[in-house]
């Protein structure tokens, strides 16, 4: 048998809740979406030049020479099924969930196709929402002022199996979905700063690059007076040539900074400058130069000229606020860059890295307190996700409160300690004190959003929660981390009695972040609080195949929260849909 690359746009779909609507009515189910099949997706593939690789029980495959041509049929296709299903009951309307992806395959000599051009697709329609289309960064690039129609942006998504993250976007069919869908400009002064380019010749000096950025990115945010957006939303442009005037569409920001950083050995330069989003034009640049041991004295630089520039009205004290000087030790300070994508991957190996990169860290400079905090933030995650280790809480709890004694004015390692403070030690009111000086201190955090609504709702106080969420979903529109903030919003309706707002919140976390431990359990406990235990228990096995220990013996003993009553209603839930004891 022979095989054959080449590469073609594919598409990829299925029904929604396909076990669900057969056992509602198998009979019936099954010749409607034969009628669809044949009067409907056939001809809408074949109409546009497509051809169907395989059908499945509930889904299709299909190979397109044109990715425009896969996105008007996949569009036809949505629109015609919600035509034809318009009458039907919502319980037993027929969905489609839609991906497409423009990549290389393989093609077999029978005609099946496979590689990570078919794989992708297949990722990107099981996070899509029902009725929508969602295609990857390679096939957007290849769209833009192609199709009538819009595109929101979905961010750098981890799909299941995929070892990169994939950019990706939702097909919206008016064209002005997608113009109405970013967010209005803040009054205060708004900015977002993209990933600098690392011009030091070396791959492996990417991390320093990104690590100065985020840091720059810190420094702003503690400017009162600023809007600044967080670094998880501002990273999804790294490595793409972008127009800097639709990253402010996209992110409702009225200004842009972009830059590159070269070190070379002890020196280092950073270069930047500053672009209206509005008009184009560019406000400032400068270039600033130094020792590895000044390079907390260029950040301040960078972030006092921006400031500068911008706004020159606000009080030089306001800008000094922005200063930091986390340790004396560069190295030390070396080994947090070099930990903190590992923190970003969200996956137990990279945990691991951070446990001995902060570890080596805090060897050098054992009051190194970023370093500290973001050790105890891991051990207390890792529990939650089942990553953790037989003294990772005692730990984590003594770490944070040192942090709390040492760092009164470091916002991230307040955030850091809050966090573990409220999760671990279950110390309520000195976690809620904690993340409102970090807040304080960076009003424009979205982690420090996330954490405070997260600290909210352990505290039994989850319409604070939501606010908080919300806050950092706009400070961060287009976080590949935003499953977490849905989650927590998912979590605070599940207190408040609020079942069908808690599923939906936390079916949208699970869309953005699969590898979430806490979204499968908002999903579960709603399903169940609704009587679809049928469902419950579905969600309740893909729970236990991404985290195979979890149990409600290791729920009872991290319970977080405040409200006992609302932690027993929690794992009894989780129980009914046949989590093990």
């Amino acid at each position: 048998m022979t095989t054959q690359r080449h590469l073609a746009a594919i598409l990829a779909c299925d029904v929604v809740g396909y076990s669900r609507l057969t056992e509602r009515d198998e009979r019936g189910t099954l010749e409607r979406l034969k009628i669809y099949r044949k009067d409907l997706l056939e001809p809408l593939v074949c109409e546009h030049q497509g051809r169907i690789v395989k059908l499945t029980g509930d889904g299709m495959l299909c190979e397109f020479a044109s990715v425009v041509n896969a996105v008007t049929s996949a569009m036809a296709i949505q629109q015609a099924l919600a035509e034809h299903e318009a009458e039907t009951a919502e319980e037993e309307r027929i969905r489609l969930r839609i991906g497409i992806n423009l990549g290389d395959v393989v093609c077999e000599e029978d005609g099946d196709l496979y590689g990570d051009g078919v794989n992708i697709a297949a990722r990107l329609e099981s996070i899509a929402d029902p009725g929508t289309v969602v295609v990857s960064g390679t096939a957007y690039d290849h769209l833009q002022g192609k199709l009538d129609c819009g595109f929101t942006p979905l961010g750098d998504l981890r799909l299941k199996n995929i070892e990169r993250p994939v950019r990706a976007y939702r097909v919206e069919t008016d064209a002005s979905a997608s113009v109405a869908a970013p967010p209005a400009l803040p009054e205060k002064p708004s900015i977002a700063v993209l990933p600098f380019t690392n011009m030091s010749g070396d791959p492996d000096q990417e991390y320093f690059a990104d690590g100065l950025v985020e840091d720059i990115i810190t420094g702003l945010s503690r400017v009162n007076s600023f809007f600044v957006i967080a670094r998880n939303s501002s990273f999804t442009y790294k490595g793409r040539a972008v127009d800097l005037r639709q990253v402010g569409r996209e992110l409702g920001v009225r200004y842009v900074l972009e830059g590159s950083i070269r070190r070379a050995g002890s020196r280092v330069r950073i270069s930047g400058q500053l672009v209206d989003a509005i008009s184009g034009h560019h406000v400032w640049a400068d270039r600033f130069e130094g020792d590895l041991s000044d390079i907390f004295d260029l950040q301040d630089k960078v972030t006092e000229s921006v400031v500068g520039a911008v706004e020159p009205s606000i009080r030089l004290q306001e800008i000094k606020q922005a200063r930091m000087k986390p340790t004396d030790y560069i190295s030390a300070y070396d080994l947090y860059l070099r930990a903190l994508p590992r923190f970003y991957s969200m996956t137990r190996e990279g945990f691991a890295d951070v446990r001995r990169l902060t570890n080596e860290a805090l060897s050098i400079d054992p009051g190194f307190n970023l370093a500290k905090g973001l050790g105890a933030y891991i051990r207390s995650l890792s529990v939650s996700q089942c990553w953790h280790e037989p003294d990772d809480v005692r730990v984590a709890v003594r770490m944070a409160r040192e942090v709390l004694a040492e760092a009164r004015d470091d916002p991230t390692s307040l955030r850091f300690a809050a966090q573990v403070i409220a999760y671990s030690a279950k110390d309520y009111e000195m976690a809620l004190g904690a993340i409102e000086r970090s807040l304080l201190l960076n009003p424009n955090s979205a982690q420090g959003h996330t954490g405070s609504g997260w600290v909210n709702a352990h505290s039994s106080r989850p319409l604070v929660a939501i606010e908080h969420f919300h806050r950092a979903m706009r400070l961060s529109p287009v976080d590949p981390e935003k499953g977490i903030a849905l989650s927590g919003i998912g979590m605070s309706y599940l207190m408040l009695e609020r079942y069908e707002e808690a599923l939906a919140w936390g079916e949208r976390a699970l869309h953005e972040m699969p590898n979430y431990g806490s979204s499968h359990r908002v999903v579960i406990m709603a399903l169940v609080k609704l009587n679809r235990l049928d469902e419950a228990q579905a969600a309740a096995r893909r729970l236990m195949e991404a985290f195979p220990t979890y149990t409600l013996t290791l729920q009872r003993q991290i319970n977080p929260w405040l409200d006992k009553v609302f932690a027993e209603r929690y794992v009894e839930a989780l129980g009914i849909s046949g989590v093990p004891a």
